[in-house]
């Protein structure tokens, strides 16, 4: 009567185990080239991201400069443009003050 329980133990394991062990998954292959490749694509898009971002960026601060800074900038810059020009001329008119003779060749000035 021993063997009898013992065998019908022993079936209804096998019946629970069973499901168990047909429920594990299967191992992964290591390092496959799709891998490789995936990394590669995720990589491209990354960089596909952030330019598009950059690109929104420099297109917005163009516009800001445009509107807001280089009118402001313009004034200060034609200023400096005219002081540079009359102070330029101011040293030419020096210049000539100090040499009485502007000859275009040796000849000329002897």
């Amino acid at each position: 009567m021993h063997t009898e329980v013992l065998v019908f133990g022993l079936v209804l394991l096998m019946q629970a185990c069973v499901p168990l062990s047909a429920q594990t998954l299967a191992p992964e292959p290591p390092d496959s080239p799709g891998i490789l490749q995936r990394l590669a694509e995720k990589a491209r898009e990354a960089k596909a991201k952030v330019q598009d971002y950059g690109a929104i960026a420099v297109g917005f601060f163009g516009a800001y400069y445009e509107d807001h800074i280089q009118p402001v900038t313009h004034s200060y810059a034609e200023w400096a443009s005219n002081v540079r020009s009359s102070m330029w001329e101011k040293v030419q008119t020096r210049i000539d003050g100090y040499i009485p003779f502007r000859g275009t060749n040796a000849t000329d000035v002897m």
